[in-house]
């Protein structure tokens, strides 16, 4: 069995590539299946002009499939950037909470009450705080010389001194967060 050649059925040939041509600039094109197909022109140019004339029909639809996808890509970065600002307002907003507790457990610390427990020995400063809250007594205790407080807490119940310590020491720690990175 022998296969004609092309240029023995050319009028064939050219249909099957205007068809072909129609085909994908159908699928190139959205909402196209919605839309009449014009009638395929009656003078088909040569070969070389054929395929010439497909990618210029064709050239828009691509631009147009290529523009949404970039802008596809555009909005899930901009997603993810506003993602991370949110989560950065979070965290500004925890950081801003922790500050002003510590501003105010230092205040606490200054209405009088340490000039008080300065003149105090330490036993009688270490009993009298172990029987006030231990955030109050943790602001005294900080606000305090470094030797009267060691001496203080040296006097204290291990257990509240401990208590106190650990208030301390959190309230300084200006990493401090609800949520580890």
């Amino acid at each position: 069995m022998t296969v004609p050649s092309p240029s023995a059925q050319p009028n064939s040939l050219r249909r099957r590539l205007m068809l072909l041509a129609v085909g994908c600039t159908m699928l190139a094109m959205p909402g196209a299946f919605a839309q009449e197909v014009a009638a395929p022109a009656t003078v088909l140019p040569a070969n070389g002009d054929e395929i010439q004339q497909f990618c210029t029909n064709i050239a828009d639809a691509a631009r147009d499939q290529r523009y949404l996808l970039q802008k596809k890509d555009l909005e899930k970065l901009q997603a993810e950037v506003d993602a991370r600002i949110a989560k950065l307002e979070e965290r500004r907003a925890e950081y801003e909470d922790w500050l002003k507790r510590r501003n105010d457990f230092l205040k606490q610390a200054e209405l009088g009450l340490v000039d008080i427990y300065k003149t105090m020995k330490a036993d009688a400063a270490a009993g009298q705080l172990e029987l006030v809250n231990p955030a109050i007594a943790a602001a005294i205790v900080m606000k305090l010389p470094p030797r009267q407080s060691s001496l203080i807490l040296s006097e204290m119940s291990s257990d509240k001194a401990a208590v106190l310590t650990n208030i301390i020491s959190s309230a300084s720690d200006s990493t401090t967060s609800k949520e580890p990175s």
